[in-house]
């Protein structure tokens, strides 16, 4: 069995949560501190750092790079990659570095997200990210050394490790989203937004009422308010306000001079326009999170930037999507993980132990859930609602349910409970007309055509039959207990040693 056994996992109730930074450069000096920064000078952003790129962001071992010395451009215009890997994954959460991933997950869900309890944002005059204002003819966002991440892509994209602030037209209320922010001139960038998300919903609103849609980009912003924009949040809650909350004080905050959107004091790079419906230009391709180019080039709705706001050398926050696993299926595991099991609580589920959104479905498309089964029909409650709730509705694709003995985080024990503990026949249900996104290669040309981004959901009862559970076989393994104890004694057989000492 894995060391990530739900029931082996290290104790998380009195662990102590602190944030040790407040904008990425405090952040990086973290990562330093923790030896797992790299500084690589001279390489070009055309041709050099996607590739390096996609090397590095696989392996969790990796360290985090900060590119530097950009031919062509200003030196101290940096690109940094890789930033949650390694110890620093567990920093950037604010828990110890030693817990493994699904205790991170857990350690996140209890003292982050529970119970949770928002610190509205503050608005202050000045920060950081004002020491360099450009409007009118002097906004070139050309300026900025964005890469060429995929070598098929149609352009150059800031808007990887960024996140939009767009603002509901009827209420004001904002949202921060992760969405693709594409190159196409000085002061143009495209701005796509997949059908559904809350971004798209105010972008609709805005277009309907035959305006412009107000919003600001934040590029290099602090890591843990980036991981908030790229989570799901009900409709309404402002992810500043729960960023403040993890932080234990207001997030401080700028309103944009032009859109009156604000944006983090210490961000690194802040871009301000509006989203004109009637300025569609081609927009893509762009190698997506599912490993695939979701669509060709196609026109996609502008924004015109009247301002650029930035640090003294400003650092851009790279995330490209790549074939998963990769650094972005790693931070969604975690975060996604820990959203999943709150929306299945709070849905009414009894008794769920664990939840894991896996790297390989890049935190969507495939799921795991652990219960402790207490009725007939738990496991297929358990399951619908993970595959419909707000967090697991959007792209998802299959739903395991496992009892509490398997370790949700762990491949190979969810496939070995799936084949041992279901039955083709009887253990699968399946779901149509789910709400999907034109990224998933699997839609045909003739749905696309007809604009049905819909696929079906299986949801799989790999739990002991709750009905004979009892007389299921017992399995052939050490108890969690004894497992624990062969580690302590005999751990050093497995660091190639012939004795403890």
């Amino acid at each position: 069995m894995a060391d990530n056994s739900t029931a082996t996992a290290k104790p998380i109730s009195n662990i102590r949560c602190v944030l040790p930074y407040k904008d990425l450069r405090e952040w990086l000096v973290e990562v330093e501190k923790l030896g797992e920064l790299v500084v690589a000078k001279g390489l070009d952003s055309q041709k050099d750092i996607g590739m390096a790129a996609e090397m590095l962001m696989h392996p969790d071992e990796a360290p985090c790079v900060v590119f530097d010395e950009i031919p062509g451009y200003q030196k101290g215009h940096r690109v940094l990659v890789n930033f949650f890997a390694g110890k620093r994954k567990n920093m950037t959460l604010g828990f110890p570095t030693d817990l493994n991933k699904l205790e991170l997950s857990e350690a996140y869900y209890e003292h982050q997200l529970k119970d949770l309890e928002p610190i509205p944002y503050k608005i202050v005059e000045d920060g950081p990210v004002l020491e360099n204002i450009q409007e009118g003819d002097q906004v070139d966002v050309n300026r900025f050394p964005a890469p060429l991440w995929h070598q098929a892509d149609g352009g150059r994209y800031l808007g990887t490790g960024s996140y939009d602030v767009t603002m509901d037209p009827d209420n004001h209320s904002l949202n921060l989203g992760t969405y693709r922010v594409m190159i196409h001139d000085k002061n143009h960038v495209g701005f796509y937004i997949s059908p559904g998300k809350h971004g798209r919903v105010h972008r609709d609103k805005w277009f309907a009422k035959g305006k412009p849609m107000p919003a600001v980009v934040i590029i290099g912003g602090d890591p843990m308010t980036f991981l908030n924009g790229c989570t799901e949040m009900p409709p309404g809650v402002c992810e500043y306000d729960v960023v403040g909350a993890m932080r234990g004080k207001a997030l401080e905050v700028i309103k944009g001079k032009h859109t009156g959107i604000p944006f983090p004091a210490d961000a690194e790079i802040v871009i301000e326009g509006f989203v004109d419906p009637d300025d569609q230009r081609d927009e893509g391709p762009f190698g997506e999170w599912t490993g695939y180019y979701g669509s060709d080039m196609r026109p996609e709705p502008t924004m015109e930037i009247k301002a650029i706001y930035h640090r003294n050398n400003p650092i851009i926050l790279g995330c490209p999507p790549q074939r998963p696993p990769d650094e972005m299926c790693r931070y969604r595991a975690v975060t996604r993980s820990a959203m999943l099991r709150d929306n299945i609580v709070k849905a009414g589920v009894p008794d769920v132990t664990a939840a894991w959104a896996h790297e390989v479905g890049n935190g969507r498309m495939l799921i795991g859930v652990s219960i402790k089964q207490r009725y007939p029909g738990h496991a297929m409650q358990t399951g619908h609602v993970a595959a419909m709730c707000h967090v697991g509705a959007y792209a998802g694709k299959y739903v395991y349910v496992v009892d509490d003995d398997i370790d949700v985080s762990d491949l190979e024990e969810l496939t070995w409970a799936m084949i041992t503990r279901s039955d083709p026949a009887t253990s699968i249900d399946i779901i149509h007309n789910a709400w999907s996104t034109p990224l998933d290669p699997r839609i045909s040309p003739e749905a696309r055509k007809a604009g049905d981004m819909t696929n079906s959901r299986a949801i799989i009862d790999a739990c002991r039959p709750f009905h004979w559970k009892e007389q299921f076989p017992a399995v052939n393994a050490p108890t969690p207990e004894e497992a624990r104890i062969a580690k302590e004694r005999f751990g050093y057989l497995l660091e190639g040693k012939s004795s403890p000492e």
